[in-house]
């Protein structure tokens, strides 16, 4: 509660109140209107600016210190395990991966096309997009001394691995999978174009099933659908190519992380050779 004695001090609080509400009211006078609520914008966006640094400053480092905890890529073993080895009803006991002796490196590479001597053309590395094309200019630039492809390939794009099997086949070219050398994934599709087709005793010849690479979410039923579609694509290609189609249930059965490696005879009974082997005939 105030007395009278205060009510001295109350009025200069009032007064001096006044007088600062006056003293901004002409200092703000001197400005045009328009111009004070621009100004008041720039403040308020350069605050949101440098709201927004301190934030993109903190997410950067939170980024960086979570990329060194979790890997942002996942590299597959060049040769994974085989989910079956069997050569009929027996059991294996040599692992085709132990007679594998390229340079796993070098298979990751993008594959290239080299001619050896005899008219073979060497086939190495991963089928990357646009494989078919590099191929076809090699046969363009190099055709009439290529007799057969040497295949050493991972596999890789599906597109490009049948391309390049039926300009073998028009090419009238014979396929080989070498001792020491492999071919999995897509490359035995490659393997299927050749007139003659040839497996060295020392080599690892395998499928697995195929998978998409999208960043994309797919709803499951158009996964189901793809997959049909694919299935169907290969067995159609395999029967042209003079191959069982019943060999790619191996592959239907092996997850993509995974290879089932083909014995000589499953190889012979499907008729993806038409020889005995390199070893054999050579």
């Amino acid at each position: 509660m105030s007395t009278a004695g205060d009510a001295p001090a109350l009025a200069g609080q009032g007064g001096d109140r006044h007088r600062v509400r006056a003293a901004l009211a002409r200092y703000f006078a001197r400005f045009d209107e328009g111009e004070v609520i621009r100004w008041a914008f720039r403040g308020l966006l350069i605050g949101a600016i440098g709201v927004l640094a301190l934030d993109l400053n903190d997410m950067t480092r939170a980024n960086r210190t979570g990329s060194a905890r979790v890997p942002t890529e996942v590299t597959a073993p060049m040769l994974p395990p085989a989910v079956i080895t069997r050569d009929g009803e027996a059991p294996v006991t040599v692992d085709p991966r132990d007679h594998v002796t390229g340079d796993e490196e070098r298979l990751r590479l993008p594959i290239t096309f080299t001619l050896e001597p005899g008219g073979v053309l060497s086939a190495t590395g991963f089928v990357d997009v646009g494989a078919r094309k590099r191929f076809a200019e090699e046969l363009q630039q190099r055709g009439e001394y290529v007799r057969s492809v040497a295949l050493n390939s991972p596999g890789g794009s599906l597109d490009d691995a049948i391309a390049i099997s039926r300009l073998i086949r028009e090419r009238g070219l014979a396929t080989r999978v070498e001792d020491g050398a492999f071919c999995a994934s897509s490359c035995p599709l490659m393997l299927a174009g050749g007139v003659a087709r040839r497996v060295g005793e020392k080599a690892a010849v395998g499928v697995h099933q195929f998978y998409a690479i999208s960043g994309a979410p797919v709803e499951p039923e158009q996964a189901m659908a793809d997959a049909q579609v694919t299935t169907a694509r290969i067995s159609r290609h395999l029967s042209e190519m003079g191959v069982d189609p019943a060999l790619w249930l191996h592959a239907l059965d092996t997850p993509p992380r995974a290879l089932y490696y083909l014995t000589m005879d499953e190889m012979r009974g499907f008729g993806l050779t038409t020889d005995q082997s390199l070893a054999a005939s050579q």
